[in-house]
């Protein structure tokens, strides 16, 4: 169950200046822009949720497809990207893999590095941890009632983590954390956690239940 992130706050002239800013949506809802980043974005495509994001600051020269550990359906894909000079990440998640892969069993993980994942009891969920070219220490995430990711990113804000509310659409889903470096300078990245419970559960297992009959 997710529980408050008790960390202290930083000021809106601190994050102007870390290039971190907030996007004005409808009804207010507005998700942070990271420099360097776009996104990451959540769609939903059939049964599988959909996460991409563009690394402006990191460049390839062909694409790869990956397949992602003790996720049977799902997978990962970094390529250029069409629309600048970055690198498109696209993470392909099928609900038959976190309704039927017995993820819940894996053994829980913290942070890449060891620190707690914010806003998490315990500090730890189930999660595999892989890495691809030019992306280290990546994670998945999955729990009764969340969803994760870490993507490494540099974020600019090293020792230190702040997190904010995530939405899809003008609906909150989530928190998105920038995590800075850790103590031996390794480790940065966005987080982002989704919540599986209630009304969205219930949403995602009738998607499921569509494609998977």
């Amino acid at each position: 169950m997710l529980t408050k992130w008790k960390t202290s706050l930083l000021t809106l002239a601190t994050i102007a200046t870390l290039g971190f800013t907030t996007s004005c949506g409808k009804n207010d809802a507005a998700n942070i822009e990271i420099a360097g980043m776009k996104g990451p974005n959540i769609t939903l495509l059939q049964d599988n949720m959909m996460i991409s994001a563009v690394f402006e600051n990191i460049q390839i020269d062909g694409g790869l497809r990956y397949n992602i550990p003790k996720y049977k359906y799902s997978f990962l894909e970094i390529s250029p990207d069409v629309a600048s000079t970055g690198t498109l990440m696209q993470v392909s998640i099928s609900l038959k893999d976190i309704v039927d892969g017995g993820l819940d069993g894996l053994d829980p993980q913290k942070l890449p590095g060891g620190r707690p994942l914010p806003g998490v009891s315990g500090g730890a969920l189930p999660a595999v941890a892989f890495s691809v070219e030019k992306f280290n220490n990546m994670s998945l995430y999955v729990g009764k009632d969340v969803f994760g990711i870490f993507l490494p990113a540099a974020v600019g804000i090293d020792g230190a983590m702040a997190s904010f509310r995530y939405y899809v659409g003008d609906k909150a889903a989530g928190t998105i954390s920038l995590i800075g470096k850790d103590a031996n300078g390794e480790n940065s990245g966005v987080l982002l956690l989704l919540n599986m419970k209630g009304q969205i559960k219930s949403q995602m297992m009738n998607v499921y239940k569509k494609y998977n009959q």
